[in-house]
């Protein structure tokens, strides 16, 4: 039985939508049946969750990130996808079938350009923030202009990368990829991320210096690191596929390109994009250590002005730290930042993201560190929750002009939503 639930899961990630439909059907089934036990829901949520519709550590289909996250018992699964939000429809059905609450959203990146000097949550990138909208509840843009900017959103990225796979196999050459034939195809709408990049360059390199000697020499040289470390990378994917990244594609390596206010689309512009959309303009807090995160208010400020309406963390990143003295001053930015959305107001979305090998599948919810911000992540999972119920019944979300009407004051207007959520099947 193992075996063929094993098997099942595998299918979860077919490129083949009618594949992973009917693999989900059968593990429902088998469920029903007894075969697989699903525990009953408990209280921990992760609402940041990248599917393979931009990248997923371990491949992970919309399908199968519900699956998971019902099978360990999740309170409340999220979908967030880079640049499209393709992967929404097929997430939403993938909940009601296993029966757990989803919610989905859209992260992107955004130019500020009031911080245009300062780095915020892009490190070596001042003035590029990552910038998040919550809330959606279809795959489909009905509206004009908002699937206008959805389109610039999607074209914009694959010329980044486009002009990134030209810089970057110029420096690795005879490493070569073609990014039609070797980079679209790892995602199944064509929508690859730089990760993907790392992949398909660790791969070719496989391809063109088969013998390990050769490869671990290839590497050694092209990512300046020795022999020694060089053979050890080959053998660790995780490890490779990052110092590729690190060295040829972030700021200093061959393939980066310094970011201007006409490569990403300004903050306001995808604040409207979102709200068009009936969704939440979501900022997103890396880890207070930024010279722009460290004038947070002044940020959070800046960016409610422009429609911002919740604020997303990354809980892992700021406590699961080795060096206590860099965990100390990380934590306590966590309560801080924390302590200040309530105070705001600003509903806290919490994830692990699932886009680099190695993370979470959902945050340590029972850890010491993250007891006394708990609470506020589950309001804010239960909100985000009650405005996409409302959203799907009737229309009246969060930032809908019937709850702008109803509620003049935001902690009313959280309660009901929260209310609205924790009633949600």
């Amino acid at each position: 039985m193992e075996t063929e639930i094993t098997t099942l899961e595998q299918r979860l990630d077919s490129f083949r939508l009618e594949e992973r439909q009917a693999a989900l059907g059968e593990l429902v089934a088998l469920a029903g049946k007894g075969k697989i036990a699903l525990p009953r829901p408990g209280e921990m949520v992760n609402l940041h969750a990248h599917s393979f519709y931009s990248y997923n550590a371990w491949g992970y289909s919309p399908s199968h990130i519900a699956w998971r996250a019902r099978r360990e018992g999740l309170a409340m699964i999220g979908l967030v996808d880079f640049d499209v939000l393709d992967g929404i429809d097929e997430f939403f059905a993938a909940c009601r079938a296993v029966g757990i609450k989803g919610v989905a959203g859209m992260e992107t990146r955004a130019y500020i350009p009031e911080f245009s000097t300062r780095e915020t949550n892009s490190p070596g990138e001042p003035g590029i923030t990552y910038h998040m909208g919550v809330g959606f509840v279809q795959s489909a843009i009905k509206d004009p202009e908002a699937a206008k900017f959805a389109a610039m959103l999607r074209s914009n990225a694959r010329k980044r990368n486009e002009d990134m796979v030209r810089r970057v196999n110029a420096f690795l050459d005879p490493v070569k990829l073609d990014y039609e034939q070797d980079v679209c195809p790892l995602s199944p709408a064509a929508t690859p991320t730089e990760r993907h990049l790392c992949a398909a360059y660790q791969k070719k390199a496989e391809e063109v210096f088969p013998e390990a000697a050769a490869r671990a020499g290839f590497w050694a040289g092209k990512l300046g690191v020795t022999a020694e470390k060089a053979a050890v990378l080959i053998g660790d994917e995780v490890s490779l596929q990052a110092t590729i990244r690190a060295k040829t594609m972030k700021s200093g390596g061959a393939g980066y390109m310094k970011p201007t206010a006409e490569t990403f689309p300004l903050m306001t512009e995808v604040n409207k994009f979102v709200a068009r959309l009936g969704a939440i303009p979501t900022q997103t807090w890396l880890d207070g250590t930024s010279q722009g995160e460290k004038d947070i208010e002044e940020l959070v400020d800046l960016q409610m002005a422009a429609g911002v309406a919740a604020l997303n963390i990354v809980p892992d990143r700021n406590w699961n730290i080795k060096d206590a003295a860099v965990k100390a001053v990380k934590v306590k930015n966590l309560y801080d930042v924390v302590k200040l959305a309530d105070r705001k107001g600003l509903p806290i979305v919490v994830g692990t993201e699932m886009n680099a090998p190695g993370l979470k599948f959902v945050d340590t919810f029972d850890s010491p560190e993250l007891a006394p911000v708990v609470p506020s992540f589950l309001r804010g999972a239960y909100i985000i929750a009650g405005h996409t119920a409302a959203t799907l019944k009737d229309g009246r979300g969060y930032l809908s002009d019937w709850a702008r009407e109803k509620f003049k004051d935001v902690r009313k207007k959280n309660e009901y939503f929260y209310e609205v959520g924790k009633a949600t099947k």
